[in-house]
């Protein structure tokens, strides 16, 4: 038995593939589908996964505006942000949110899934949201996929 051939590979800058791929968010849960985008962001689909390297592909999601919450979850569940001055807390329903910013909704559970790191910083920067079905990135050739 050659013991030599059963070398793990890890994954480089160098050596990753990183392809573009498009999501339709038109009728989707939102953890259900914040979810697969984050393991598609972070490369855990991928064969040669690496924890401490960004692997993942480029996601562009389409029709953001488009997404769904279960239950009463709509105007119950609350996100909290904090302006940094005294009495500066401020709450937001995701039915307010969505009206005015539609795409932050699907940007803030994607981002509550990546690590708290510096790779978790970057892995983001692979996340592209847009309310309508339009996108520039037209020129990166991505492929449309199902989740």
């Amino acid at each position: 038995m050659n013991t030599l051939s059963y070398k793990t590979v890890s994954a480089n800058a160098k050596t990753v593939n990183k392809q573009w791929v498009v999501v339709d968010a038109q009728g989707e849960i939102l953890g259900r589908l914040s979810s697969k985008i984050a393991m598609i962001i972070r490369g855990k689909n991928k064969p040669e996964y690496t924890p401490h390297v960004d692997c993942g592909d480029n996601v562009i999601v389409i029709n953001a505006d488009k997404v769904k919450l279960t239950g009463s979850k709509f105007t119950d569940k609350v996100y909290t942000s904090y302006t940094g001055y005294p009495g500066g807390q401020r709450f937001i329903s995701p039915k307010e949110l969505m009206a005015k910013h539609p795409k932050r909704v699907i940007e803030k559970a994607v981002r509550g899934m990546l690590p708290k790191t510096k790779l978790g910083a970057k892995l983001y920067t692979n996340l592209y949201v847009y309310a309508g079905t339009e996108h520039p990135h037209a020129a990166q050739s991505p492929k449309t996929i199902t989740l």
